[in-house]
């Protein structure tokens, strides 16, 4: 009999997916909302951006070089950020589902954590290695 835990190790850390499961968690909830004035325009901009820091970092993931990996997952950040924001605003018109926002809100907000910590540690390795942007430099 084989009483050994599993190996963490084992299992693979998937930002992709775990952005996709984001959003698929997302429509869910946004799908039970009443449909009402105030909701439409929150649920389009939440939705907008809680579908595109995904696929934000699914670019982020095809960059053409460190700069635009820096860049894209600024742009993860932005995104984040963004659907935290209309996450609060829902869950303050939807008293009745503060709950479920409160868990997307945790979500995204771990999600910023990852993205911040990405982007600081790529750039740290760009200084260490010397890289530099692909910008000229006209000062004298």
């Amino acid at each position: 009999m084989n009483n050994q835990l599993p190996n963490l190790q084992t299992k693979k850390f998937d930002l992709e997916e775990r952005t996709a499961k984001f959003a698929e968690n997302l429509i869910d909830l946004l799908k039970r909302l009443p449909d009402n004035s105030i909701n439409k325009r929150m649920i389009s901009q939440c939705m907008g951006s809680g579908g595109s820091l995904g696929a934000n970092y699914c670019e982020a993931n095809e960059a053409e070089s460190r700069m635009d990996f820096i860049h894209k997952i600024g742009i993860c950040k932005k995104e984040t950020k963004e659907t935290k924001h209309w996450i609060r605003l829902l869950a303050y018109a939807n008293p009745e589902f503060k709950e479920d926002f409160r868990k997307m809100w945790k979500e995204a907000e771990e999600l910023l954590l990852i993205f911040s910590a990405i982007g600081r540690n790529t750039k740290q390795k760009s200084q260490f290695s010397g890289t530099k942007s692909h910008c000229l430099d006209f000062r004298a």
